[in-house]
């Protein structure tokens, strides 16, 4: 039926930066501490553009006790000259989209930026911004509310820059003193969280260091009094080094740089592997970190397999795989243990991306000459360095007999299983939905636990799946002694995606996996346990936001007919003194199996009243590292991180 009420009159057009406002998503990828960082990355990635250009040779960065962010280069500056829409170039750039110096080749060879957003955007979502601009021997600004000027740009006198800037910074009119520096403060109606964290851009400017050689970050938080300078002169290779720092290596670092002068494109690539089982490989395009990869990362992937394929053959040890399908090696065999960092260097004005949020390179002509490139430069370093050759074909060979013998494993165990659709393990006590996002799976350390959380469930959407004992540490574990686990073997056919090769996210059987142990030691070594192996073997479910971890409570005090639940010693403590004369009486939970189903699902499993943790993987490199100290075979970093961080530990004897 035709809607008569629907007019021109209901037809929206948004001005200026409304846009962003309305739709904050569409620009830097989300509202939360993710979206808020990447706001303070565009400002930094205009700076470093900045040293692209030949220009900066420092970014400071700091952030306030108001809550705001300031970032300040010492490059051109930003022209305050009369653009031909008849105000500023400084306006233009900051209030207008897609309005920059990276659309022509002329300002920028290289840069981060690609449609002109950045700033606008960045000032759009600031309930405050203000924009110094230091050239010509004078200092000119512009301050603006939810993007929209405050006032026309104008000269700054001396007092002002004092009064603006912090007294470190020197910034004396008339010496010359060239740059742009940003402040902004988030507005806390757009975003979750307006809290900037430390560790995430020491991260960020960390990686810029390195991919910049030559540039100096310096970052100071005036809510911690926390200060530290950044600078590499190695590069991408300096950033293997540290990636793997704490590892055994097994060979150096590859250190591949191929320049095609036409297309204005320099690539460069550092690898290396380690005698671990886990991957880490990062791509870039300028100062960008595409955390998706990319058309680079492929053509990286594609060499580094055809390469190590062709050396094996010319040495004659591809009949030794003894595969008899006849695949030879694959890209999965050369992941293992691998670090590598993608580095590709282009004009601005040619990048294809995904989004706004540059998470993924799209220019199909860099898949080639990244390939070519790579194949060439490895080739000849495997015919240079036999002895890395030869360890890294033993590493390759050694993987690819893991992989086919864990193929063996699965076709004769878990194809009988709910991965072609068959019988679920015995041990399962299934939920009826069978919409993933509305179920939950507990995996529960114990039978009497597991006893009590079967009775005390929700049905319709809850799950159980009782584990007892300890599992296997998967950090030094291949896959095919993952697969032999019946523990493992179970879990993997309850959650439905596969392992391996054959893994498939969109097979998950449930949209919330939540481990639940007891709160004591052993419990939390557990826990430990069944992270690794999610994180190490199922890491797409860990990343995607669907493990969780329950956290049942420490201590049930009763006194008179109420009843309390406290999580933390510090928790009851404090309860306690605020019964004040009142008599009470407190039970403390050695384990889940003490409490009986009733108690279990008020405390742990009611969605209404319990409290879950969920995992998420904020820095991938970093996360790595924790894994390999805290379950890997070297014992010293392990001792020292305790020493460190066990300040108070409570023991259960």
């Amino acid at each position: 039926m035709e809607n008569s009420n629907y007019n021109a009159s209901q037809i929206q057009v948004l001005e200026g930066l409304e846009p962003v406002r309305k739709r904050p998503g569409m620009y830097i990828g989300s509202t939360d501490s993710r979206g808020l960082h990447e706001s303070l990355r565009e400002i930094i990635d205009n700076s470093v553009d900045e040293s692209f250009a030949g220009v900066a040779k420092d970014v400071w960065i700091r952030i306030g006790k108001d809550g705001s962010a300031t970032v300040r280069d010492n490059g051109r500056g930003i022209p305050v000259d009369i653009h031909s829409s008849g105000v500023s170039a400084l306006e233009i750039a900051m209030t207008k989209l897609h309005a920059g110096g990276k659309f022509g080749s002329g300002a920028y060879k290289f840069s981060g930026g690609l449609h002109g957003v950045g700033a606008s955007v960045v000032n759009a979502l600031s309930t405050f911004c203000r924009v110094v601009v230091l050239r010509n021997n004078k200092a000119y600004y512009q301050e603006y509310e939810t993007g929209k000027p405050k006032n026309s740009v104008q000269e700054a006198n001396q007092s002002q820059l004092d009064k603006w800037l912090p007294k470190e910074w020197k910034i004396k009119l008339g010496e010359n003193t060239t740059g742009t520096i940003t402040t902004f403060i988030p507005d806390k109606t757009i975003f979750q969280t307006v809290n900037f964290d430390n560790d995430k851009i020491k991260n960020l400017i960390k990686d810029r260091a390195y991919l910049v050689p030559g540039l100096s970050f310096h970052f100071y938080d005036e809510r911690s009094d926390e200060e530290c300078h950044y600078y590499f002169e190695g590069g991408i290779k300096s950033l293997i080094s540290h990636t793997n720092r704490g590892k055994n290596k097994i060979s150096d670092v590859i250190y591949i740089r191929k320049e095609n002068e036409s297309a204005n494109i320099i690539l460069e690539v550092a690898m290396q592997y380690t005698d671990t089982y886990n991957e880490n490989v990062k791509g870039y395009v300028n100062s960008i970190h595409t955390v998706d990869g990319g058309t680079h990362v492929t053509g990286f992937r594609v060499a580094l397999t055809r390469s190590v394929t062709d050396y094996a053959k010319k040495m004659g040890l591809l009949d030794k795989l003894n595969d008899k399908s006849g695949g030879g090696l694959t890209g999965e065999d050369l992941k293992e243990g691998l670090s590598a960092i993608v580095y590709v260097k282009m004009p601005s004005d040619n990048l294809q991306f995904e989004s706004q949020t540059k998470a993924k390179l799209n220019n199909p002509e860099i898949q080639g000459f990244v390939a070519s490139s790579v194949k060439e430069g490895l080739d000849m370093y495997l015919e240079e360095h036999p002895n890395d050759a030869k360890a890294i074909l033993e590493k390759v060979f050694l993987a690819a007999k893991a992989r086919l013998a864990a193929r063996a494993a699965k076709d004769a165990v878990l194809r009988k299983g709910a991965l072609e659709g068959a019988t679920l393990p015995g041990k399962l006590w299934d939920c009826q939905s069978r919409d993933p996002k509305n179920s939950e799976l507990y995996v529960v350390e114990g039978d009497s636990a597991g006893g009590s959380a079967k009775s005390g469930r929700d049905r319709k959407t809850q799950a159980i799946l009782p584990l007892f004992g300890k599992v296997l540490n998967t950090e030094r574990a291949r896959l095919d002694q993952v697969i032999s686990s019946d523990k493992f073997k179970d879990l993997v056919i309850a959650i439905g995606t596969g392992i391996g090769d054959q893994f498939d996210i969109s097979k998950l059987r449930y949209h919330r996996i939540i481990i639940m142990a007891d709160a004591d030691v052993d419990g939390s070594h557990i826990k430990c346990l069944h992270l690794t192996f999610l994180y190490r073997h199922l890491t797409e479910i860990v990343k995607n936001g669907h493990v969780y971890i329950a956290m049942p409570p420490l201590y049930k005090i009763t006194h008179g007919k109420t009843v309390k639940y406290v999580y933390t010693d510090e928790e009851k403590d404090e309860y306690v003194k605020s019964l004040g004369e009142t008599k009470y009486s407190i039970q403390r939970y050695k384990g889940l199996g003490e409490m009986n189903a009733e108690e279990l699902w008020e405390t742990t499993m009611n969605p209404e009243t319990r409290i879950l943790k969920q995992v998420s993987v904020e820095d991938a490199e970093e996360a790595d590292r924790i894994f390999t100290m805290l379950m890997g075979e070297d014992v010293l970093p392990r001792k020292k991180f305790i020493q460190t961080h066990a300040k108070l530990a409570n023991l259960d004897v």
